[in-house]
């Protein structure tokens, strides 16, 4: 009993396995590796900016001049979005005998916007991997599924046999391909889902300090001649 038990284990299943299922057994195990790597790693990122974001725009609306914030170049995309504006704003309005107020609002619009999708972009790489291991995953199990089950009818071809002791570990092992396939796919797809609004959160909120910000940036843009 106790035999039969540790036949159908886990790694009795891997070990017994023909070489076509035991590489598709093996890479779905490195997939899930890979997307618990990514998962963990956004996250923790995302909690840090998030952190510092609150804390940025804290500082930001108490600080009594906007040069106090220059030091914080690259800490997080809150800072890379308020720099930007900052630089346009010079660019555009320092040391120039008349300004254009509706192009000089435009490019802050612009330059910011830019920053914005250039966070959201570095944030949003590697998601695509989580994508694909979520919704390719299940289908290579499934092939080393029907693999291994066509493996255990040639031998039961072979062996002109048919019963339970010849067939059921070929097919355990081949339904044991599967179920490594929904383990690496299943959070793939959750965590995908996750970062992603996690993502688009921080979107919409470094779109509202966008929009703050463009607002003070035009009001003072009114009292330049």
């Amino acid at each position: 009993m106790v035999k039969g038990a540790e036949a159908m284990s886990p790694w009795a299943l891997f070990l017994q396995a023909d070489i076509v299922v035991k590489a598709v057994m093996i890479g779905l195990m490195l997939a899930s590796v890979w997307s618990w790597a990514i998962i963990l790693e956004r996250s923790r990122r995302l909690s840090r900016i998030n952190r510092e974001t609150a804390a940025f725009e804290q500082r930001f609306w108490k600080a009594k001049t906007l040069d106090e914030l220059k030091a914080e170049k690259g800490a997080h995309p809150a800072a890379d979005l308020f720099l930007a504006g900052m630089d346009e704003w010079q660019a555009s309005v320092e040391g120039r005998p008349s300004v254009d107020r509706e192009g000089v609002r435009a490019r802050l619009s612009a330059v910011m916007a830019a920053s914005i999708e250039r966070s959201v972009s570095d944030l949003s790489d590697r998601l695509n991997i989580l994508a694909t291991i979520g919704s390719v995953a299940p289908f290579v199990g499934l092939f080393g599924t029907v693999w291994g089950i066509m493996r255990a009818f040639i031998a039961i071809g072979a062996t002109q046999n048919t019963s339970l002791a010849v067939v059921a570990p070929g097919i355990a092992e081949a339904l044991f391909a599967t179920a490594i396939g929904l383990f690496a796919a299943i959070p793939a797809v959750i965590g995908y889902n996750r970062l992603l609004h996690r993502i688009t959160r921080l979107e919409d909120r470094l779109a509202g300090f966008s929009s703050a910000f463009h607002a003070l940036m035009s009001r003072e843009l009114d009292g330049v001649r």
